[in-house]
């Protein structure tokens, strides 16, 4: 038998405890190895167990999990997966800036909650993380105030487009957050294009991260509603419960989930979306995730004549998603996270 996945639970419930050690202790593959009640009591067992994965609570006595999120990355660093209830998305996500990885809603009975809180411990536990350096004013993270750009955007941007003119298109799944989390501050204010991204996320979640990428970005960040009309500068982030895609009257279309859809929302639909609406006036990003979504809507705004760009291997947190659009032969061009914005900026002036 292939080694166990050795999990630290932290949450100051014991019925919560006991629910989330059910689960996981039903699969062959995960171990419970300790049950912290708060944050301190998580520092320590950290440390001490060196667990492969940590779910994590936000609301615990002593010392809550955003706090602990950040003392585990800075003395001990470990893969953690925040479980939290989506009436506090927005803490959720500031979890991420902390160092947690990704954020999963606290799961009931029910078969699909159970399922997915079981799909992302097993993704997050497999992902190699590294200790943090401590940041020299506590809290920075959470406060929303981004850092200087490590990588200047050019001084000269296009004058804003017409209604016709183009539109950028972000997909991602894990570790998309913290990417887009360090990509918007970077975008200068008067940045000329509307963005649409599609992210991966748990359901409820999506107004959540939201929220907490526009304490962080110069842009206005919206979660995306039927009938939106595009407007430059402004970042619509797709729902979770729904596929968005864009109409030929550049309109936001929330198109229903079916059962067996895999991702959501889609990434594919809404670059396709873009590619049939937009054509040469497109630029498809594709960054850090899981599996093969958004590849085929990479290559469709390339066949329409729209410019591409993929985030390196080295910055990803999985090298997954962007890996299979690079090896498609669609990505014009691969770079860090860091250069991200930058090269957004510039190929939008190639669209003009």
């Amino acid at each position: 038998m292939s080694k166990k996945i050795r999990v630290l639970l932290a949450d100051d419930s014991a019925m919560a405890r006991g629910l989330l050690r059910s689960y996981l202790e039903d699969e062959e593959d995960f171990e419970v190895v300790g049950e912290a009640r708060h944050g301190e009591e998580a520092v320590a067992m950290a440390i001490e167990l060196t667990p492969d994965l940590i779910t994590m609570d936000l609301e615990m006595p002593r010392m809550g999990g955003l706090e602990a999120i950040e003392e585990i990355m800075c003395l001990r660093a470990a893969p953690i997966l925040v479980v939290s209830s989506v009436a506090d998305a927005h803490n959720a996500y500031a979890a991420v800036a902390h160092g947690a990885l990704d954020v999963v809603a606290k799961p009931s009975t029910d078969a699909h909650e159970r399922r997915e809180f079981i799909s992302k411990a097993r993704l997050v536990a497999g992902v190699k993380v590294i200790t943090h350096v401590r940041s020299r004013y506590r809290g920075e993270a959470a406060s929303g105030v981004p850092a200087a750009p490590r990588f200047p955007v050019p001084e000269t941007l296009p004058e804003r487009f017409r209604e016709s003119e183009p539109v950028v298109v972000i997909a991602a799944s894990t570790g998309g957050p913290q990417a887009l989390a360090e990509i918007l501050p970077m975008l200068p204010a008067d940045f000329p294009a509307p963005i649409l991204v599609a992210q991966h996320i748990s359901a409820g979640f999506a107004a959540g991260m939201a929220e907490w990428l526009a304490t962080l970005s110069p842009l206005p960040v919206r979660l995306g509603k039927n009938g939106d009309a595009l407007e430059p500068g402004v970042v619509t982030v797709a729902p979770s419960e729904y596929h968005m895609v864009l109409t030929a009257e550049r309109r936001i279309w929330l198109r229903e989930r079916t059962e067996g859809d895999l991702y959501r929302p889609s990434c594919d639909l809404l670059l396709q979306s873009v590619a049939d609406t937009c054509g040469r006036h497109s630029l498809g990003v594709i960054l850090t995730g899981m599996g093969r979504d958004g590849s085929q809507g990479i290559q469709a705004i390339h066949a329409a004549g729209g410019l591409t760009l993929a985030q390196d291997e080295g910055s990803s947190v999985i090298f997954g998603m962007n890996a299979h659009a690079i090896a498609s032969g669609a990505v014009d061009e691969v770079v860090t996270l860091e250069q991200i914005a930058a090269s957004m900026v510039r190929l939008l002036g190639e669209l003009a």
